[in-house]
């Protein structure tokens, strides 16, 4: 590759101070492939030229946006020459990103379905209640409750002697709601989420604040892995590859 010919010899110490790492990570990155591979002088040192300088703040750009697990794949892809490898590696981040911002609206969606439409008022008990009484008072039947509690949908306390269900208000509420968005067809990884999201964070407000949060972070990722894209494409092109 073109690309790689460059004058003007650089140390090992030299490439690790300009970016902030150790010596032995500047050796990683050329055993890994994240760099160019290099020459030796007669006596064994390795000879490091721009050409090694402009692949590690490529990388580093890389990583800032791809992370360095997939950045070591894709440079060493294309150190090797294999430019399908690696973007093929590419493209599997931003899929990544969109299967995420996907679920995000998803749950977002399911989330709001609870909220704006939580179906016919269920009485609440004021003493904890055993599933028959929970299937009843939600519709569906006692197995459809066992089957969900074995996803870890619901968690029903136990009583001592019996070992008998009993769901509070709290896990009759989380019943609704899953029976709720069942019958819109959300799959389970979606109702769990909303689960995990009530649970944790408690009121409505603040679940749509933290998705919110959740959104924006991913748009500050998206535009950090697109600046890592377009430093990999101009060293691509650099190299003669693009």
């Amino acid at each position: 590759m073109a690309g790689l010919r460059a004058t003007g010899r650089l140390r090992a110490v030299d490439l690790a101070a300009a970016a902030g790492i150790s010596v032995q990570q500047v050796r990683n990155y050329v055993d890994l492939g994240v760099l160019p591979s290099v020459e030796r002088t007669s006596s064994g040192y390795r000879i490091f030229t721009s050409a090694h300088q402009r692949a590690l703040t490529v990388a580093r750009t890389v990583a800032d946006g791809h992370g360095w697990a997939r950045t070591r794949q894709i440079m060493a892809a294309v150190h090797a020459g294999d430019l399908p490898a690696a973007l093929a590696a590419l493209d599997a981040g931003h899929a990544e990103l969109d299967r995420e911002r996907a679920e995000i609206r998803r749950v977002l969606g399911a989330f709001e379905t609870v909220v704006t439409n939580p179906g016919p008022p269920v009485p609440v008990p004021r003493r904890a209640v055993r599933v028959g009484a929970v299937a009843d008072l939600v519709g569906v039947r006692t197995s459809q409750l066992r089957s969900w509690e074995a996803r870890g949908l619901l968690r029903p306390a136990r009583e001592p002697c019996t070992g008998y269900r009993r769901y509070d208000e709290a896990e009759l509420r989380a019943a609704q709601v899953v029976a709720l968005l069942r019958r819109g067809a959300y799959p389970f990884e979606i109702i769990t989420a909303v689960l995990d999201e009530l649970r944790s964070t408690g009121s409505p407000q603040r679940v749509r604040a933290e998705l919110a949060r959740r959104e924006q972070d991913l748009h500050r990722r998206s535009l950090r892995r697109l600046a890592g894209s377009a430093a990999l494409h101009d060293y691509l092109r650099h190299l003669g590859l693009a």
